[in-house]
């Protein structure tokens, strides 16, 4: 049986992640491929626990530190329980954030060093990696609005000041600068259409599958 596929979808608040994760997962499974639709913090019943914990409270809650502890943690258990298990058994799995949030959040966002992040993720996932991963990108005003517009409640990240939000997503740009085999920048101010059929182009080219 073939390996699957490990695709993420990173970005701010308001990108759209989710939304194109359903349209991209309808396209593959389209083509025949059995497809997982996951998240982080979250995925599986032990770290969707520690992401209430995570998204809950004050901004103030937690520092940098604990926040990457915990993340990890939660990373930890969606890899055993979830992705590793549908991977094995030839599946695509889409994630809603992945390792690069913790370094968009905690590393450009929070400033923690990224020796701290680099040395958590070894302990948590070993050498593995995403295949590809989709940068939804767009500026934090637009982003913002969107998030707000979408539900009422904010969680403590959405919390956070539009200076943090903007060191957030120049982190994700430098990530993608730095790592441009695996990772492509998709305009997300475009409508939704469009970015699913640029997000559509991406994944055929990087990974050599036709989508209908």
């Amino acid at each position: 049986m073939p390996h699957g596929r490990f695709v993420t979808l990173e970005g701010g608040e308001g990108a759209g992640k989710s939304t194109q994760i359903k349209r991209l997962a309808e396209r593959l499974r389209a083509a025949g491929f059995g497809v997982v639709e996951t998240r982080e913090p979250g995925g599986a019943p032990g770290a969707e626990e520690i992401r209430n914990l995570l998204l809950g409270g004050g901004v103030e809650r937690w520092d940098s530190v604990t926040e990457a502890l915990l993340m990890y943690a939660a990373r930890r258990d969606h890899l055993v329980r979830t992705v590793w298990p549908a991977l094995d058994q030839g599946q695509w799995v889409l994630c809603d954030r992945f390792e690069d949030s913790t370094r968009a959040y905690q590393g450009a966002g929070s400033g923690l060093d990224r020796a701290v992040i680099d040395a958590l993720g070894k302990v948590a996932r070993g050498p593995f990696a995403p295949d590809m991963t989709l940068i939804l990108d767009l500026p934090v005003a637009v982003g913002r609005a969107r998030a707000a517009a979408r539900r009422g409640a904010n969680d403590r990240f959405e919390q956070r000041d539009d200076a943090f939000h903007e060191r957030v997503r120049q982190g994700f740009l430098a990530i993608a600068a730095a790592e441009p085999k695996r990772c492509a920048v998709i305009d997300a101010s475009r409508p939704l259409d469009e970015v699913a059929a640029a997000i559509t182009q991406e994944v055929e080219r990087r990974l050599g599958v036709a989508l209908p």
